[in-house]
């Protein structure tokens, strides 16, 4: 750092006149001087702080020998510098105020403050702090500065370092819940006024807290530094991750709003995080939902988005895990609908509001019944059915499941024990139940109870229950066996383990789940030699197989050219109840006909749904039935012309321009101009959607006074009209300039 006095003029050690070097006391001078610079003397030698004076120019006249010599410079070097360039702002300790240059420019007092020395003899940069007092002759001139320092490096150092560890993760090196929600605050607010989109994911990992349990808190955290790990591999410099404790991760993602780079990205962090980890020499796996909500769309207040992708995460979770889900405003709605859930549940099984329905489970090579699965339904005696995607995520985190799953075992074998048939019956285990050590005890105790054949019932498992200890899991597997039940491997080949567990686990059967039978039949579609894998697998174990989710004619043609020995799905039946599963036993009737449509169409989903279409300037109220990603089929209007544009307003301000293919009457179908994308879950939705900045600037409204859900402006009559084109139109420039700026 020498090099920088090199630069400088050197001035001369005798110097006189004003703002010249100050001279050394002499003899004549009075004792009580003669004490005065012995003190400060004293002081510097004692490293107390040293001693600094300027011009009346602003460069520097005099540095204490003490502080020469921890720069490594001479005076020479020193004298004549320029203040404002050899104390140099500290941008690190920048203070609220007003920087350095500005406070000598303008003669002020400094006052403890923070500067970075531009020059000296040591490799690394030396960091001061600066007190200093302007200096006035009789006639109010400007003489300079008169001023003490001392050296903060070591505890400016110290000071970053506690920062740094406020605002960061210890364990991962990723920013804390405090560094991000100062971030995520500062950000959503200076993008108010730019109008600009911020998105934010909320990640937590599935069946983290059995490998926690399971192998220790080391191996859970060696486990959470390589899932941060893999997060920054495809985040990179893209946005800011945040670890916001235990196993939840945040990603702030700036100037993003296409749902469909942002459902890629998620899949993309699923599948990454679902690989297996080694840890410890043990072969662990997880995997992780994710949850996502867009500013200004869902939310321009920090807290309001953080909720946003809150409820989206647990829409995911409530999904089945393993996926992620788009905010939209419905889900405040289940978020109450939850918790009424929540409530209701504890009572149900008191109430006798649940009850076992049973899915037939026929043979590929003619049809006849062989088993049947059992599915738990709920019927609420004010809101009806309940879905068990609603209610079974509840009963896991409430701690219901195993009480849930007892009940549901009891209840299938006392019902199936009635049965005229001996027929086979498969019951669901969720991997909280199998891993009580006193389950198969549990079994057997049933079975005696109901006085049911321990080889009639089949217990569920999915691939989950091998994220744990492996010797233990085996060891209920025999414990199973003994008992005389038989095993079903369910949903094989969507979890997050591979095929070593099938060489000891004891199953007598393998369920190809239905991702892999719907659509198989599609063009280009690799799901056939996947299942033909599958099959070939389970025929040399000497295992059985069932084709899950069976609809149509084509996939059952499919399943059966492709082996599989069972097949399950509606095309032969829904679930039903057990007395209707009586009627049926007792009439003999144990062949089922296919009936379902002759192909797969999954691009199309049947829907009754109210939605608006806009023409030029008028807005119509009409029913949409179908719904692809490419158009949709609609009923309302009479004979509109074939090539007549139009607008579909499916909500939330989700515009989807279109083209009029086909009309017949009150029907017409529409075709995308841009086709839509999932939702991660189910549903179909826009790429892009109406900014709350372009509805509050049409109603002429502060963005603060639109009402929670802003795009119920959109349905008023003064924004019905050519407004959304316009809406559209600046949404599209507004993209364009985003991409642009970054």
């Amino acid at each position: 750092m020498s090099g920088f006095f090199s630069k400088r003029s050197k001035a001369k050690a005798g110097a006189s006149g004003k703002g010249g070097k100050v001279a050394a006391a002499n003899d004549a001078e009075e004792p009580h001087m003669l004490s005065r610079l012995e003190l400060l003397e004293s002081f510097e030698n004692a490293g107390l702080g040293w001693f600094w004076a300027s011009d009346s120019e602003g460069r520097l006249i005099y540095l204490s020998p003490a502080a020469l010599k921890e720069l490594g410079v001479s005076e020479a070097d020193v004298v004549g510098a320029p203040l404002a360039e050899f104390f140099l702002q500290d941008e690190e300790s920048t203070r609220e105020g007003r920087p350095f240059k500005f406070v000598i420019s303008a003669r002020g007092s400094i006052s403890h403050h923070p500067v970075q020395i531009a020059g000296g003899g040591k490799e690394s940069g030396q960091y001061w702090e600066l007190t200093g007092v302007p200096q006035y002759d009789e006639e109010r001139n400007f003489l300079g500065y008169r001023g003490s320092a001392k050296d903060i490096t070591a505890s400016r150092s110290s000071r970053l370092d506690a920062e740094r560890m406020a605002e960061f993760d210890s364990l991962t090196g990723l920013a804390n819940r405090h560094r991000m929600n100062k971030r995520l605050e500062s950000t959503l607010k200076a993008f108010q006024a730019s109008q600009r989109s911020c998105a934010l994911l909320m990640l937590d990992l599935d069946r983290f807290k059995q490998v926690n349990d399971t192998h220790g808190h080391p191996a859970g955290d060696e486990l959470l530094k390589q899932v941060a790990n893999r997060i920054e591999r495809i985040i990179g410099n893209k946005g800011e991750i945040a670890r916001l404790g235990g196993d939840e991760f945040q990603i702030m993602l700036q100037d993003m709003d296409d749902r469909a780079e942002l459902g890629e990205l998620a899949d993309r962090l699923i599948k990454m995080i679902s690989q297996p980890y080694q840890i410890n020499n043990t072969r662990v796996s997880i995997g992780t939902s994710v949850g996502v909500a867009v500013s200004p769309f869902d939310g321009v207040e920090p807290d309001e988005l953080v909720k946003a992708a809150d409820l989206a995460l647990y829409g995911a979770k409530a999904k089945g895990k393993g996926c992620y889900r788009f905010y939209n405003i419905d889900m405040r709605d289940g978020a109450q609908t939850r918790s009424r859930i929540e409530m209701d549940l504890r009572a149900a099984i008191e109430n006798g509001d649940l009850r076992m329905y049973y899915q037939p489970i026929v043979k590929a090579k003619d049809h006849t019944l062989h088993c049947l699965e059992a599915l738990m339904r709920w019927e609420h005696p004010e809101r009806g059915f309940i879905p068990p995607s609603q209610f079974i995520p509840v009963a896991e985190e409430i701690g219901m499941i195993t009480e849930l799953g007892d009940w549901a075992l009891r209840e299938v074998c006392r019902e199936a024990a009635g049965w005229p048939f001996e027929l086979r019956v498969a019951v669901n285990v969720s991997a909280i139940q199998f891993a009580n050590d006193d389950f198969p005890k549990k079994v057997k105790e049933i079975l005696y109870e109901t006085r049911m054949p321990a080889g009639r019932l089949e217990l569920e498992i999915t691939e989950s229950v091998f994220v744990g200890d492996a010797d233990r899991t085996q060891t209920m597997f025999e414990e199973l066996k003994r008992i005389g039940v038989r095993l079903a491997l369910d949903d094989f080949g969507t979890g997050y383990s591979s095929l070593s567990y099938l060489q000891k686990a004891p199953f007598d059967k393998i369920k190809i789940d239905r991702a892999f039978v719907q659509g198989a039949t599609e063009k280009g579609n690799n799901n056939p030699a996947i299942m033909s894998a599958i099959v070939n697998l389970a025929e040399s174990l000497g295992m059985e197989t069932v084709a899950e989710g069976v609809e149509t004619k084509d996939e059952l043609n499919l399943v059966e050219e492709r082996g599989a020995s069972h097949i399950q799905g509606f095309i032969f039946s829904t679930a039903i109840s057990n007395e209707e599963l009586h009627e049926r036993l007792d009439s003999q009737e144990l062949k089922y006909e296919a009936r379902g449509p002759e192909r797969f169409r999954a691009e199309r989903k049947s829907v009754y749904r109210r939605v608006g279409m806009i023409h030029e300037d008028h807005r119509y109220h009409v029913v949409m039935r179908d719904l692809s990603k490419t158009g949709a089929r609609v009923e309302g209007l009479l004979n509109v012309p074939i090539g007549t544009p139009v607008v579909l307003d499916l909500g939330g301000g989700q515009l989807a321009v279109a083209t009029v293919r086909r009309s017949d009457q009150f029907t017409q179908g529409l075709e995308f101009e841009t086709p839509l994308i999932s939702d991660g879950s189910d549903g179909l939705c826009t790429r892009h959607r109406v900014s709350p900045y372009e509805i509050a600037a049409a109603a002429n409204q502060p963005l603060a006074s639109l009402p929670e859900d802003p795009y119920a402006i959109l349905m008023a009559e003064n924004l019905a009209n050519g407004t959304r084109k316009q809406f559209m139109e600046v949404d599209i420039t507004n993209r364009s300039r985003q991409k642009k700026a970054g």
